[in-house]
């Protein structure tokens, strides 16, 4: 679990159900999107495929919208679907391509870091078959405020 994202966040109530959901997520079973605000000029569309942490690590991306900034230069609404669940995946992967989260304190950029806004990342929605009742589950969370004041299109 990253703190900082804002978002939807799946949590089991029984030890049964943790472990059922436990398994989606290992399985691949849980189809997750993202959004972040991203810093500078990048691709349209996008896979990252870096390890992390020695391990196969995959993220892909597009850009929905991007307007210019005075002290960012460029500011993009990157839409993520992670392929894989590592630890800080998406933070690592977006830095790593040179394209930091904005408010990202521990992988961004020293001079570029926003100061009491928080991280710009979140977790969008979750897509997955309940494990007990064979449902479709669809959850989703709108975008922040934040990512409004930013964005026209959203």
């Amino acid at each position: 679990m990253d703190y900082p994202t804002t978002g939807i966040l799946l949590a089991g109530k029984t030890s049964s159900s943790i472990r059922a959901l436990n398994a989606l997520f290992k399985d691949k079973k849980i189809q997750k999107t993202y959004y972040a605000v991203t810093i500078g000029e990048m691709d349209l569309k996008g896979k990252i495929t870096s390890t992390i942490d020695g391990k196969k690590a995959q993220s892909n991306y597009t850009v929905n919208e991007s307007v210019s900034s005075r002290k960012f230069g460029q500011l993009n609404l990157v839409h993520l679907n992670p392929e894989t669940g590592r630890t800080h995946q998406l933070r690592k992967h977006l830095s790593t391509i040179g394209n930091p989260i904005l408010g990202d304190r521990e992988y961004g950029i020293e001079n570029l870091i926003v100061k009491g806004k928080g991280l710009y990342l979140h977790a969008y929605s979750l897509e997955f078959i309940h494990p007990f009742t064979n449902e479709k589950v669809y959850l989703k969370d709108g975008l922040p405020q934040k990512f409004k004041k930013i964005f026209s299109q959203i």
